[in-house]
């Protein structure tokens, strides 16, 4: 049994530590942590989900930025603990952070990530989006949140301000 629920300041550094498990190091050097430098994470999609021991089994992560001055979300991290891998996990927090954003009203996504994976969630490659280096522009991908969300941004992402 899984329970997910919105991240809370108390869930903050068993987050943290599932995002240094779960990754190399030298995360926060990524050019998409430099879009989130002094912003806050859009509270309503911060998810966690933890077991019925309550360990922290994954949680995910969106942050508001700007592609071309349009206002986007940026979806990540999203990690799931390696003992808990395989079993839907990531889906399962993909999808109602994706529900919930478009309850909130936002248009686009934006991730940086594995496009096999992601495709199953409406992903595909983010064309002319111009995204911080040193990422690579294959890896960057964007879905629509609601059937009728008029042309995809373009242009460079820039940090939320406003």
């Amino acid at each position: 049994m899984v329970r997910l629920h919105q991240e809370t300041p108390e869930d903050w550094w068993e987050v943290e530590a599932l995002y240094d498990l779960s990754f190399a190091p030298g995360r926060e050097a990524l050019s998409s942590y430099r879009l989130r430098e002094g912003v806050a994470p859009v509270a309503g999609l911060c998810l966690v989900a933890r077991d019925e021991y309550d360990a922290v089994g994954g949680a995910i992560r969106c942050w508001p930025v700007r592609v071309g001055g349009r206002p986007v979300l940026l979806l990540g991290p999203v990690a799931v603990h390696p003992t808990r891998q395989g079993e839907g996990l990531g889906a399962l927090l993909i999808r109602e952070s994706l529900a919930r954003a478009r309850a909130l009203g936002w248009h686009w996504v934006l991730l940086v990530g594995d496009a096999p994976y992601y495709r199953r969630f409406g992903f595909a490659r983010a064309e002319g989006v111009d995204f911080p280096p040193p990422t690579n522009p294959d890896r960057v991908l964007i879905a629509a949140l609601d059937p009728d969300p008029g042309p995809p941004p373009q242009g460079a992402v820039a940090p939320w301000t406003g």
